[in-house]
This record gives structure tokens, C-alpha cells and sequence, in this order.
């Protein structure tokens, strides 16, 4: 990351929930929303990602309702979700929590009718016949124009103003690859002076690091979904996590089994996952860097949610895996081995199973997952698997003896952990 940036303290032991407004409740607003905060910050949450706020336009829109992603204005609220103040109590009511709110940004593209058009059509990707135009396929969009000083200045100051007015924590950024490095600087350059704030990149491009303090792990994704179909390996997924350990320093990746793209259009984590959806999701808390849950998935959710239509979620009764999540999040605020130590991956002798320690000084944690549809013994050796060992979710204790084997069934996910003065009681 550039010298003059600093990630913000919280930044790494964060779990990051994100929130579909829309499809969260029957409302599809803030003040409905707002309800489920306490359950939120009691299950461990720590940063909400709103997806995007702004209105939507009505010109090529898809669906009913169209697409978050193709505003009209990037300062304005979309009014079925709310108005402003709706949205400044939700950020003050999370705030009080201890929780940050961070807000979707699409700096690519607007949709296909923005306010900026009438007054600064050169703001826009302009075809040779002169008509707005788009370089990726998605027909309800409009880039922008990056060769356009004034626009990037305008851009800049629309950002700073949901910092500045609302106090939000900091941005996910869509298709930050889309958008040249140089303007993302500029950008953060801008907004940290108002209050330090947290940058997140859908991206998997280690120079975006120079600004951004977290990337998504699509790679990582594409190949653990390989893994299910049999068409990867294991030491496939070991190639991609190693290949992150070559970015920058400091550089942390998102992990998710779903996320709002993912769930819509490619598969609920169950449809992409199978019976290892939970085992994945234990590996996303266990490997260093962020992990992601999306709206629902606690429920669990078990259905493709429209797009472009409402579609709510229902929440009738207590999430099901509320106390899943809970287990991980907290785990992992207190366990420094999972957010700042060291990693050794175990071998196996079997595709099928990760296994890996993650450790300091004063902690040892091992995980071992069955993230395939098939059963496996294996057994583990190493000179940390020795002593009394608690079961992360049973909290019951265990004595290993240096080579602990482990029968895992599909589904099938363990995780122990003993402290330097551990006596069996974690």
C-alpha cells in the first residue's frame, strides 16, 4: 500500500455482513432493516456493506425495480428504500452498536440515464456516432468517462459528501479494475482527510493493493467450486492462497461462499458447494484475511434471489446457523493465531480434506475440513498436536498425542484449539 495510507486498526479482525436492503425484508427499507441490528452485532458482526443506496434508472431498466448498479444519481437515496434521514439513523443506530457501515460504490458505470447526462455529456463513453455507450456487455449502463478531469472531480466530491453528511466508514468498491488505479487514489487521498476509512476492492489484482486495504478472492472461489465438480484438487487450492501470499504486505483477501452476485446468478452456497457449503465457510474464518457472509445466509437461505424483482427474505423464525456464525466470529475476534499468525499446512495423503494450523506463540488451532462429497480418514502429525485441545464448538476437550486422526463424513468440519496454559478447558 502507498506510504501516505494507513488501514484503519479494525480493518483485520472484522467479519463484514452484507445487507441486499432490498430482498432483507418485505419493507426493502432502512427502517426495516434497522431491526435486525441488534441480532447482527449479537452474532458478531462488525462491518455492514449496504449495497448500493442510490436511485435507480429508469431508462433500459431490467426487471421491475433494475439494478442497483445503474444509478441516476450518486447523491441522492433511492427512495423505496427510505429518504436521507432513514439512512442517517440507520448509520447512527449502527454506530451506537459498534458497528461500521460502508456503502457500495460503482464508480465504472452509471445507468442509462443519469442526472450528469443533460449537462456533461462528455462525462460519458460516447460510441462514434455519439451516442453513451458501455465496453462489457451490460446493456443498462453507461461507462464514464476517466479522461475527463471534471468528471473524476465531481466523482471525488460525491464520495465525500456520503463521508462527510452520513459518516460512513468507508467503501466497497464494484469492478474496481474497471477504474483506473490512479483515480482510486485520488479518491481515498480525498475521503481519508474527512475520517480515516476502510477500502474494499472487487478485484483480485495485487496492484490495486497500493490503495485498497482488502480484494475480493475470486480465484480462490472459481477453484473451490472446481473442487466440488471434480474438475480441481486440492493442492490446486493451495496453489491460489499461496499465490496470495506473494501481494504486498499488509494486503488482506475476502473470502465468501456467497455473496449478492454469486447467490443470484451462479447458486445459493449449497447449489455451488453441496455438503461442503459449512466446511467452506469454517475456512473462510480460519485463513487469514476477511471473511464475508451475505444476507440470509445465516437462515440458511436456500433460494437464488431475484435480481431485478423483489424477493424478500423471511425471517419467521431464529436463524438456524445464527449460533454457527456466532461460534466463528467471536473465535476469531479473540484468537490473534487466526487474524496475525503463522500458517502450516498439513498434509493429508487424501484429496478432499485441508488441514492447517494456524498458531503464535500463545495459541495453536487446527482446522480440518472434508470440502468434498466423499468420506476420508486421515491422520496429522506435527509437533503442536500435543496436549489438551478444545473443540471449538462442543467445547469439550480432547488429548492429542502428536498424530490425531480424524474420521470425516461429508459435511464434515473440526476445528480445536489450545492456548499455551490451556489445561483443557480452551
Amino acid at each position: 500500500m502507498d506510504a501516505n495510507f494507513n488501514t484503519v486498526n479494525w480493518a483485520a479482525t472484522s467479519t463484514i455482513y452484507e445487507v441486499n436492503i432490498r430482498q432483507y425484508t418485505d419493507e426493502g427499507t432502512f427502517v426495516a432493516f434497522q431491526k435486525h441490528l441488534p441480532r447482527l452485532q449479537s452474532m458478531g458482526v462488525d462491518i455492514l456493506w449496504l449495497m448500493p443506496i442510490t436511485p435507480i434508472s429508469k431508462l433500459k431498466r431490467k426487471g421491475s425495480l433494475g439494478s442497483y448498479y445503474a444509478c441516476s444519481s450518486y447523491t441522492k437515496i433511492n427512495p423505496e428504500m427510505g429518504d436521507e434521514n432513514d439512512f442517517l439513523n440507520l448509520v447512527k443506530a449502527a454506530h451506537a452498536l459498534g458497528l461500521k457501515v460502508i456503502i457500495d460504490w460503482v464508480a465504472n458505470h452509471t445507468g442509462a440515464e443519469h442526472e450528469w447526462m443533460a449537462s456533461h455529456p462528455d462525462w460519458f463513453t460516447r460510441d462514434d456516432q455519439g451516442n453513451f455507450t458501455e465496453r462489457n456487455g451490460w446493456d443498462d449502463v453507461v461507462d464514464l468517462n476517466y479522461a475527463n478531469d471534471f468528471m473524476r472531480k465531481a466523482l471525488i466530491a460525491s464520495m465525500q459528501y456520503w463521508v462527510r453528511d452520513f459518516k460512513i466508514d468507508g467503501f466497497r468498491c464494484d469492478m474496481a479494475h474497471l477504474v483506473p488505479l490512479d483515480f482510486w487514489r485520488e479518491a481515498r487521498q480525498a475521503c481519508d482527510v474527512i475520517q480515516p476509512l476502510y477500502w474494499l476492492a472487487e478485484c483480485d489484482v495485487p496492484e490495486y493493493h497500493a490503495v485498497f486495504d482488502v480484494s475480493y478472492a475470486w480465484n480462490w472461489m472459481h477453484v473451490s467450486e472446481k473442487l466440488v465438480k471434480g474438475e480441481s484438487q486440492v493442492h490446486d487450492i493451495y496453489n491460489v492462497l499461496h499465490a496470495y501470499e506473494q501481494y504486498p504486505q499488509g494486503a488482506l483477501k475476502l473470502w465468501f461462499t456467497s455473496n449478492h452476485d454469486e447467490n443470484s446468478w451462479n447458486g445459493t452456497e449449497y447449489e455451488k458447494y453441496q455438503s461442503a457449503a459449512k466446511p467452506w465457510a469454517v475456512f473462510t474464518f480460519t485463513w487469514k484475511g476477511v471473511p464475508l457472509i451475505y444476507s440470509g445466509q445465516e437462515l440458511p437461505n436456500h433460494k437464488r434471489l431475484q435480481f431485478f424483482d423483489k424477493d424478500a427474505l423471511h425471517w419467521n423464525q431464529a436463524p438456524a446457523l445464527q449460533d454457527f456464525y456466532t461460534c466463528l466470529t467471536q473465535f476469531r475476534k479473540q484468537s490473534k493465531a487466526l487474524t496475525q499468525g503463522e500458517t502450516f499446512i498439513l498434509p493429508t495423503s487424501t484429496n478432499g480434506v485441508l488441514a492447517y494450523l494456524r498458531y503464535d506463540k500463545e495459541e495453536t488451532v487446527l482446522v480440518v475440513l472434508n470440502v468434498s462429497q466423499e468420506p476420508h480418514k486421515v491422520k496429522l502429525s506435527h509437533a503442536r498436536l500435543e496436549g489438551e485441545f478444545t473443540h471449538l464448538f462442543s467445547q469439550l476437550s480432547y488429548p492429542f498425542q502428536g498424530e490425531p486422526s480424524f474420521e470425516l463424513f461429508p459435511g464434515d468440519f473440526f476445528v480445536y484449539y489450545k492456548t499455551q496454559n490451556s489445561l483443557g478447558n480452551g
